[in-house]
């Protein structure tokens, strides 16, 4: 009578021609451990079988390709399970299973030992502190930052122009341009009426007098 074996869906099947190997992942984090690799005793009887048609030569080797061929057919066979529950034993002291969400977790890393659950159901205390400790420092330093004046002697009222008028060059603020000593406001007052032009104007739009 077969026994059965637990199932998870937590591990990768890397097994090949040759033998048996299987890849466990951490369902929260993605930590992943390797079994040792089980040769296949399939594929060494396989080969001997071969070598020894080989040997013999005609019938006898026909008949020991067919036996090698059957054993190669036996990929979800007793072997394997055999393997895969080997690879269970292996690996299973380095995982838990969270009676919270049910996840298989890495006990080096996602496990909370002293309440027996894994810690994206219950963190460590230590651990969700400094989280909590470095979100408020963030939130301070963007409240502080906020208060603080970084805009001394700058003229919010003028409007920004990012490009000389004159050679087209960026601009980095300012009255005049640093390249060329073009005026940088973004209107021009006349001498007369004091009305206010549009950059580049040569009379005023107000009086006509002379801007230049």
């Amino acid at each position: 009578m077969s026994s059965s074996m637990p199932f998870t869906d937590n591990y990768r099947d890397l097994s090949n021609g040759d033998g048996y190997q299987f890849e466990f992942r951490c369902e929260r984090c993605g930590n992943g451990y390797r079994s040792a690799f089980r040769r296949s005793m399939r594929k060494t009887g396989g080969a001997l079988l071969r070598g020894v048609g080989s040997f013999l030569g005609g019938r006898g080797s026909s008949l020991a390709y067919q036996a090698s061929s059957a054993l190669d057919r036996g990929t979800n066979s007793t072997e394997k399970d055999a393997a895969l529950r080997a690879a269970v034993t292996e690996i299973s002291p380095m995982f838990v299973q969270c009676r919270g969400c049910g996840d298989w977790v890495c006990e080096q890393v996602c496990w909370n030992d002293q309440v027996g659950q894994c810690v994206r159901c219950t963190p460590i205390q230590s651990e969700q502190l400094a989280q909590l400790q470095a979100q408020a420092r963030e939130t301070q330093l963007r409240d502080k930052l906020r208060d603080t004046p970084l805009i001394d002697g700058i003229d919010v009222a003028q409007q920004s122009v990012p490009r000389c008028p004159g050679c087209q060059s960026q601009t980095t603020g300012g009255k005049f341009c640093g390249n060329c000593g073009t005026a940088l406001a973004a209107v021009r007052a006349c001498g007369g009426c004091q009305a206010q032009n549009p950059p580049g104007a040569v009379f005023c739009c107000e009086c006509g007098g002379s801007l230049l």
